[in-house]
């Protein structure tokens, strides 16, 4: 009984269980808890940049053949794109063949305010994000958590490092010291994830209540059965051409899907799937270049939110959409999903920039989803988790970086190697 109270994954559960139910029961009290969640999540993001830049280096200081590191970062940025295009088409497909908007009457739905979100939308294009992945100050993109321009600066650190030969090597060894000061940071962290996902469910159910879920339950319905399809189908069937279960590897990483369950957010988890990946057989400088790169441009579960959202969004409003205006929106949506990566409330923001993009479906529309978005962001961040972790899995495995002891015993004993 002691071992299992000790166990983080029934920890979560129950934080996550008691504050649904405080949500219920008092709302008000439960409104009041959102700094537990904004506390523990800020934690989190303390380490992050930290974490990911001595990740990189280290990996890059290992790697003996710098034309591989080119490579790498050439299949995973091919991978994305492949992916996360295949995650918005199935999405479209579905919501076509469902229709979760059709017959709904919007004078009976509460509105949201969604003025901040539209105003973001506006400010943020895709050639701007680009040319922020180069940082002014790399100082300033470490301290706002800029995971992009930290990937893009910790690389050429690396590089540097690599290139200058033994006069690199006694730093490379500090950097590795000052690596597991933070990886023990992340484990002291993780002794309070149960608080923080007991306080972020309770805030959300507090605050936009089960009642909101009623009359957009059909889309909540449809959006969580094709994350679960694309999981368990599209990357079951990926994971299985390069020799992987999918079953087996969710397994492995079930305290980092509650995690992300209880706080909705897939950087709560990013620290320790660093780590779970190592430890699954994947290789250090494979992980530390995926994993964190896979943040902004391998959001499969975004993907899947935005593509059904706005077609939902024309069914309520009675927009019928031809094929071909479809397939314009698919490509507007691969470029804006990129374009607000890593930005908070980016689901809204790149929704209402699609939206003004095509002109064709009503932008206040997206005030529709307000209430009940927060409830499905645990899909989209889960999704986002899971496939950025078969990503990194995919990369390791053609590159022939990948060790099968290590994930034999992790799938033989995930409790051997799940303490992080």
């Amino acid at each position: 009984m002691s071992r299992l109270l000790r166990n983080l994954t029934f920890q979560v559960l129950v934080a996550v269980s008691l504050g649904i139910l405080l949500g219920v029961v008092a709302p008000d009290t439960a409104k009041s808890l959102k700094p537990l969640g904004d506390t523990f999540i800020n934690l989190v993001k303390m380490v992050i940049t930290p974490i990911i830049f001595l990740t990189i280096v280290h990996g890059i200081a290992s790697m003996a053949d710098l034309r591989k590191l080119g490579r790498v970062g050439g299949k995973a940025l091919l991978y994305f794109e492949l992916v996360s295009t295949l995650a918005l088409a199935i999405g479209l497909i579905i919501v076509n063949v469902t229709k979760p908007g059709a017959g709904l009457d919007i004078s009976t739905m509460q509105l949201g305010d969604v003025s901040k979100y539209t105003t973001a939308g506006a400010q943020q294009s895709t050639l701007e994000f680009l040319l922020h992945i180069v940082p002014s100050n790399i100082i300033a993109a470490f301290a706002s958590g800029e995971l992009l321009p930290v990937v893009f600066f910790s690389v050429l650190f690396g590089v540097a490092l690599t290139a200058v030969g033994d006069a690199g090597r006694d730093i490379a060894d500090l950097l590795v010291r000052f690596q597991a000061v933070f990886f023990k940071i992340v484990s002291m962290v993780m002794v309070l994830a149960p608080i923080g996902a007991f306080g972020a469910m309770a805030y959300t159910v507090g605050t936009f209540g089960l009642k909101t879920l009623i009359p957009l339950a059909r889309l909540m319905l449809d959006v969580y059965l094709t994350m679960a399809v694309f999981v368990f189908v599209v990357l079951g069937l990926i994971c299985r051409a390069y020799g992987f279960r999918i079953w087996k590897f969710l397994r492995f990483i079930k305290d980092e899907i509650l995690l992300v369950l209880g706080t909705s957010s897939s950087e709560a988890a990013l620290p320790r799937m660093l780590i779970k990946l190592e430890q699954y057989g994947c290789a250090k400088p494979v992980v530390g270049l995926v994993i964190p790169t896979g943040y902004s441009f391998n959001l499969d579960g975004t993907s899947i939110y935005l593509s059904m959202a706005t077609i939902f969004i024309a069914q309520v409003y009675k927009v019928d959409l031809s094929i071909s205006q479809q397939i314009t929106l698919l490509g507007i949506l691969m470029l804006t999903s990129k374009g607000a990566a890593g930005v908070t409330g980016s689901g809204f923001i790149v929704l209402a920039s699609t939206l003004a993009a095509t002109r064709t479906v009503p932008v206040e529309g997206v005030a529709l989803l307000l209430g009940v978005d927060r409830f499905m962001s645990e899909a989209r961040a889960i999704t986002n988790l899971i496939g950025n972790g078969v990503a990194t899995l995919v990369v390791s495995r053609s590159e022939g970086a990948f060790d099968d002891a290590k994930m034999a015993y992790a799938d033989a004993n995930p409790g051997a190697v799940a303490n992080v």
